[in-house]
C-alpha cells in the first residue's frame, strides 16, 4: 500500500486492504461518467448515489490509489456495502476546505 495522503481511504476488499485514492485522474473518471462533465451535476447526483454510482466511484478511487479493480470484479467481490461508502465519503473528504488547526 502507498503512504497516506489526504483524500486516501482503505476498504476490505474480499479480505485485502485496498487504498481508495482521490487523485485528480479518478475525480475527472468520476466527472465524465456521472457527472456529464459538469462537477455541480456530479454533485447532485452523489446526494443520492446508485449501488451502479458506487462501483464507479470504487472503480476510478481504487485506481487513484494504484490498484484499478474493475467494476466486473467489485460486482462480486465480498466488500460491506457501509465500509464502501464510509470509505468513498472519506477519499472525497480531500475536497473539503481545511478547517483553522486541523491539517
Amino acid at each position: 500500500m502507498s503512504p497516506y495522503r489526504p483524500g486516501d481511504a482503505a476498504l476490505i476488499v474480499n479480505g485485502e486492504s485496498v487504498t481508495l485514492r482521490l487523485t485528480l485522474g479518478a475525480l475527472a473518471e468520476i466527472e465524465d461518467r456521472l457527472g456529464g462533465g459538469d462537477f455541480s451535476a456530479l454533485a447532485r447526483r452523489l446526494e443520492k448515489p446508485s449501488v451502479g454510482d458506487l462501483l464507479i466511484l470504487l472503480e476510478a478511487l481504487s485506481a487513484g490509489g494504484g490498484r484499478r479493480l474493475s467494476a466486473r470484479d467489485l460486482e462480486t467481490a465480498a466488500i460491506d456495502l457501509g465500509a464502501a461508502a464510509r470509505a468513498v465519503a472519506a477519499a472525497f473528504a480531500a475536497l473539503a476546505p481545511e478547517t483553522e488547526g486541523g491539517r
